[in-house]
């Protein structure tokens, strides 16, 4: 005799069947481990919070950068070594981490690399599935609209017709409606969803742009005296920072010259020597927009083929002739001298290698206002050129120009000069516009012929500038968008009550706003019972004959015109002492 196992009383006894395909080699390949540490890296790299890691990560990396003074910054090239020189114990150390140049740094560069992957592989799906969205039709309804909020549920004689005035009455509101069989889905707000597309494509564009600019870009300085010409090459910069991919071979072919530069400064008041404004009037000719003029402003830069040239100060170059112990001329020419303070007191140096008997180097002080200070010193009263005054002193020697070490053309190195003194005391000259002055020892005489002004332009070109603030502007407007828009839905269905069989219209509404209400539920989504015009009375209300219909759920605190909460009854009079029917809908609205 057999015995039997039980088939599912338990769970002893019952056979197991392998799945197909497992513990027999069959079927695609595992894959390796390799692989799943790579997938599962690659799953944490494109996660939305890494990526928002990465940009809190890349954010505060960037706060050296505006905190301590960065190499190559055109506007400010001595700012390193003054830093240097303030602080030689902690400059080094900050040095080894890179933070002199946070920018162009290793470690900022990994960060980017990685947000800007992060960021890809992150964004990417996320703008296709947004776009899915806002193509895709209205969703079908829930099956049980009466557990969703926003419910609401009223009786109509044809439920055809009602659906017919739903639909209409939605397009007038501009939902997207379509309509399946008995059942109305409506739904409007996708541009929220494109505003959420706008934001994510943004952010990957912004970080492309700026990439682009500090891939392809370059940064420089430089100063032009009245009268003399530039040439957009590297060799005619002061200083000049190119990106690691700038190609500095290929720059805007163009050449400018600095005509003529105005200043205007406050000649009385409060604000006495303020300034009021300057332009610099250049003409430029260039192979993209041929010969022209061109008056720089601050804020109002020159653009030729996507360079730029910003005025970013200005001073005085006093015209000085020197000539040597043999009366030659050893140099001619404006000089520039960088103002000091806000009364443009100016300092600089004039080097004279080939003078004879002996190389010769000026020291000199400019004052555009000159006025006897404090202790018998010259100062300067006022920034405009009112009574301008060149105070100089002279220094002999070696200037240290043939040992090819670099030096700047604004200072001079003192280590192998000697100071030119009269009667053991240095010398000294103060000079006004078309005065001469004798040096001691037969070293020469230096001219002081009169006075020019200077400009100084940031040169600046940056390829991903204009996509940065595209992008920026479209994640502005995405982000506003996102937020202020609600996308909202509504099904109307059709179908037949709980109480009777009489057609009912069943609507729900999600993500309505409170204020939309007020019209709420539409005259299509119900239609009161009509009844018998007899009348009957109990102790606390009045309704007419006839059969009460249910007419389901409303809005909160909300009514069907004519009608009124009261108990369910199936006669024309309700009995308090009555249980109620059987209807499902107990204490919902009642038609009268």
């Amino acid at each position: 005799m057999e015995s039997q196992e039980p088939h599912a009383s338990g769970v002893q006894g019952v056979a197991e069947r392998p799945l197909p395909g497992l513990d027999q080699g069959v079927g695609s390949k595992q894959p390796s481990e390799l692989v799943g540490w790579a997938r599962w890296a690659w799953r944490r790299l494109t996660a939305m919070r890494t990526a928002v890691v990465l940009l809190i990560l890349l954010a505060s990396a960037s706060v050296p950068g505006s905190l301590l003074p960065q190499r190559g910054v055109a506007s400010d090239p001595s700012a390193v070594p003054n830093f240097y020189r303030e602080h030689p114990e902690l400059a080094p150390w900050l040095d080894r981490l890179s933070l002199f140049d946070v920018y162009s740094a290793p470690w900022f560069a990994a960060i980017y690399v990685l947000l800007l992957i992060s960021m890809t592989g992150c964004v990417v799906p996320r703008c296709a599935r947004l776009w899915r969205e806002v193509r895709s039709a209205p969703p079908a309804a829930p099956r049980r609209l009466s557990k969703e909020d926003g419910y609401t549920r009223g009786e109509v004689d044809e439920v055809a017709d009602a659906l017919e005035a739903a639909v209409r009455h939605l397009r007038r509101r501009r939902f997207r409606v379509v309509r399946h069989g008995d059942e109305v889905r409506a739904e409007k707000g996708q541009v929220r969803e494109l505003g959420n597309l706008a934001f994510h494509l943004s952010l990957l564009v912004l970080l492309v742009g700026v990439a682009g600019g500090r891939l392809f870009g370059y940064e420089g300085r430089v100063a032009m005296v009245e009268g003399s010409t530039f040439a957009n090459v590297a060799s005619s910069y002061d200083a000049l920072t190119p990106a690691p991919w700038a190609d500095l071979a290929v720059l805007e072919p163009l050449e400018l010259k600095l005509e003529e530069f105005g200043a205007e400064f406050e000649t009385e008041g409060p604000r006495f020597g303020e300034p009021r404004g300057f332009d610099a009037t250049i003409s430029y000719r260039s192979a993209a927009e041929g010969q022209g003029s061109y008056t720089v402003r601050p804020n109002r830069p020159l653009d030729i083929g996507g360079t730029k040239f910003f005025l970013t100060g200005h001073g005085y170059a006093p015209e000085l002739t020197v000539r040597d112990g043999n009366g030659d001329v050893a140099a001619s020419g404006p000089t520039i001298f960088l103002p000091v303070d806000q009364a443009f007191t100016s300092d600089g140096v004039v080097k004279v290698p080939d003078a004879r008997p002996t190389s010769l180097a000026l020291q000199g002080l400019f004052l555009p206002t000159g006025v006897e200070g404090p202790e018998g010193m010259g100062v300067s009263a006022y920034p405009g050129l009112v009574n301008p005054i060149v105070q100089l002193s002279a220094y002999t020697g070696d200037l240290g120009l043939d040992d090819g070490s670099p030096q700047s053309v604004f200072a001079l190195d003192f280590t192998d000069l000697d100071r030119v003194e009269r009667d053991g005391k240095p010398w000294r000259a103060s000079l006004a516009p078309g005065q001469s002055v004798r040096l001691p020892d037969g070293l020469g005489s230096v001219t002081f012929d009169g006075v020019s002004r200077f400009a100084n332009f940031q040169v600046a070109r940056d390829p991903g500038k204009e996509i940065s603030l595209v992008a920026a502007i479209l994640l502005l407007g995405g982000l506003t968008t996102s937020l202020a828009v609600r996308r909202r839905r509504v099904w109307v269905r059709g179908a037949t009550t709980a109480c009777s069989n009489w057609p009912a219209v069943h609507c729900r509404a999600d993500h309505l706003p409170p204020t939309s209400w007020r019209h709420w539920p539409p005259p299509w989504a119900w239609r009161a019972a009509q009844t018998d015009d007899e009348k009957r009375s109990d102790d606390t209300t009045t309704r007419p004959g006839g059969r009460l219909r249910c007419a389901g759920h409303l809005r909160p605190g909300g009514a069907l015109p004519g009608a009124r909460p009261v108990r369910h009854s199936r006669g024309p009079r309700a009995d308090p002492r009555r249980p109620r029917s059987a209807c499902p809908h107990p204490g919902r609205w009642l038609a009268e």
